[in-house]
């Protein structure tokens, strides 16, 4: 990290979804494993759950609706091979073709 007294960080966020295909909502029990771990392994977490946010898809010739609860992870760096082996994980395990999992680049100030 700069010593200049800035530090620059990463802010990942990972999207994941409240029902399966079929409407049916996960296990609460699933969520709170994976917000677990991910607190453990980066020692702190931020999950937006009160107001899941809402998207929108296009799935064939129609559009499916999703409720998502948001996780933040702030990390030192960026380690791809990492994450993309963890969101590998979540898509079977919430059982979706891609689950979101995006970094920002962040300045601390």
């Amino acid at each position: 990290m700069p010593n200049n007294g800035e530090s620059t960080m990463y802010l990942v966020q990972l999207l994941l979804p409240l029902y399966d295909n079929s409407g049916r909502r996960f296990p609460r029990s699933r969520l709170n494993s994976v917000e677990r771990a991910l607190a453990q392994r980066f020692g702190g977490i931020t999950t937006y759950r009160r107001a899941p946010a809402e998207g929108l898809s296009k799935r064939g010739s129609g559009m499916k609706q999703d409720e998502i609860v948001v996780f933040e992870i702030m990390a030192g760096k960026l380690e791809r091979a990492w994450w993309k082996k963890y969101r590998a994980h979540l898509e079977q395990l919430f059982l979706q073709d891609c689950v979101v999992v995006r970094a920002t680049k962040i300045e601390l100030l």
